[in-house]
């Protein structure tokens, strides 16, 4: 959700069950615009809240003149007070995937896990159990990267490559229209093209590399069904997209509850 038209975007996601209350959006109105001044960004998009035990993670992210550059990450547990979080790592993923369960909202928060290491003593190797701690902040970050490379997308013609390589915001884009809206192909997600750069010069051939520079959800296999929906707003250009896991999966940091106040 781009700060610029939160409220409407807001007022869209809203459908889906979740909300925020009208102080909460105040604040965060006013925060972003001043997250937006004070760092330099392009745009600020309002990524969405994690919930957790304590406290709520309300996260958004920077983005630079070049639309596809990584992105920086905040989080802030008022709306009002932003952190930025470090870039993440193959590292803090492999680490924080032991950790299950939901955040207890307190970013110095400590898991404790026990791993057996080999530890050598002369000629003898044997196992000794050590307890490994690790931040919720580097779970926060971990999560959010997965969460992006999983389902963060854009719909095409959103964004558009220029001649010199940058990845400018399409001022023109007015939205999908119905039939476009429910297909897969008008959809990309929003990072780096990892697929694009294995396909043959033949299936590159048909693309527009102005428009289609990114990974497309066409040919994508998901681990579970999803259910994607759209809601695509042509006067106002704004887009709100739901995914919804069709399977059970055991609860997950993200499992609904009644909106903070």
């Amino acid at each position: 959700m781009d700060a610029e038209s939160l409220l409407l975007a807001l007022e869209l996601a809203s459908g889906s069950g979740q909300g925020l209350s009208p102080d909460r959006r105040a604040s965060l109105l006013t925060s972003l615009m001043l997250v937006k001044r004070d760092y330099r960004f392009d745009r600020v998009l309002f990524w969405g809240r994690i919930l957790g035990l304590v406290a709520d993670y309300y996260i958004a992210q920077g983005v630079s003149e070049d639309q596809l550059a990584p992105r920086k990450t905040l989080y802030s547990l008022n709306c009002m007070e932003w952190s930025l979080l470090p870039p993440a790592t193959k590292e803090m993923e492999t680490q924080t995937s032991v950790v299950k369960g939901r955040f207890m909202g307190d970013p110095s928060h400590e898991y404790e896990h026990t791993e057996l290491q080999k530890v050598n003593e002369g000629e003898k190797v044997f196992e000794e159990e050590v307890v490994v701690q690790i931040k919720e902040e580097t779970r926060l970050v971990s999560v959010i990267d997965q969460i992006d490379k999983a389902v963060a997308v854009i719909p095409r013609g959103a964004l558009f490559k220029t001649p010199f390589g940058p990845i400018n915001v399409n001022r023109t884009f007015e939205g999908l229209s119905l039939s476009e809206a429910k297909k897969l192909s008008s959809y990309f997600h929003f990072r780096e093209p990892v697929e694009l750069k294995n396909k043959t010069l033949l299936e590159k051939a048909e693309l527009d590399p102005s428009l289609d520079f990114m990974d497309s959800l066409e040919h994508d296999i998901p681990k579970a069904t999803t259910a994607t929906s759209a809601v695509v707003t042509a006067q106002q250009r704004h887009h709100f997209c739901c995914h919804r896991q069709l399977s059970s999966p055991p609860p997950s940091p993200l499992s609904p509850r009644a909106p903070s106040p």
